[in-house]
């Protein structure tokens, strides 16, 4: 119980990189990437930019890049065209934490979430995955809709 205590603690949590901020703006604003993938760097105690992916890419490689063992943030900008045939594009916070994870990275993963996400101002959904069909493109069509 020690250990969940000592990361429950909001001053004592996670710091985040100014870089995750920066290259959310850049997914956000400039369409730069499709998508970010961030980890938590447990030495320096902050969450850090794991991976970006270009405009270009696709659903399937976003999911490729998330570890199968091991948890993750990520913002996925998902572009859709509604039933009024208007392209609109909705950005999906994901807090990937499969079940096969360790014990320790779940709880640290879980416990700083929160505080990361509010770092991130203009998401529009939150989807928290522990299997990859909890988080298929038709769960995002769903919600986006």
């Amino acid at each position: 119980m020690a250990l969940l205590r000592s990361y429950s603690n909001a001053s004592s949590g996670m710091g985040v990189a100014d870089h995750c901020k920066d290259t959310f703006l850049d997914l956000q604003r400039k369409k730069t990437h499709r998508y970010v993938i961030f980890k938590i760097n447990e030495k320096q105690k902050e969450v850090v930019v794991e991976k970006t992916g270009g405009p270009a890419e696709s659903y399937d490689d976003f999911m490729a890049s998330l570890p199968e063992n091991d948890c993750r943030y990520a913002v996925y900008d998902f572009d859709f065209v509604t039933d009024e045939n208007c392209q609109k594009s909705k950005i999906f916070f994901i807090a990937w934490s499969p079940s096969v994870s360790r014990i320790r990275a779940k709880m640290l993963y879980a416990t700083s979430k929160d505080r990361f996400r509010r770092e991130l101002d203009g998401i529009h959904y939150e989807i928290q995955a522990t299997d990859p069909s909890e988080m298929d493109l038709e769960v995002l069509r769903d919600r986006a809709h």
